[in-house]
C-alpha cells in the first residue's frame, strides 16, 4: 500500500461523465422490480429538474 487513499469512481448515468461524487437527480419507478436512481456529475447537476426521489409522495392522478 502506498498510503493514498482511494476514490471510488462511476459513471453518471445522465450526462454520463466519470464522478467520484454522483448526486441523485430522479428515481423512476420501474414496472417491475426496484426502481432506478439517476445520478449526474456536479458539474452538469444543474441542467437537470430535480426529483422525483424515491421518498417522495408524489399524488396520484386525480378523478
Amino acid at each position: 500500500m502506498t498510503g493514498e487513499a482511494s476514490t471510488a469512481r462511476t459513471t453518471a448515468t445522465v450526462c454520463g461523465h466519470i464522478t467520484s461524487a454522483p448526486v441523485a437527480i430522479r428515481w423512476i419507478q420501474t414496472a417491475s422490480g426496484p426502481g432506478r436512481t439517476l445520478y449526474a456529475c456536479p458539474d452538469c447537476v444543474h441542467l437537470y429538474n430535480p426529483g422525483p426521489h424515491w421518498d417522495d409522495d408524489v399524488p396520484g392522478p386525480r378523478h
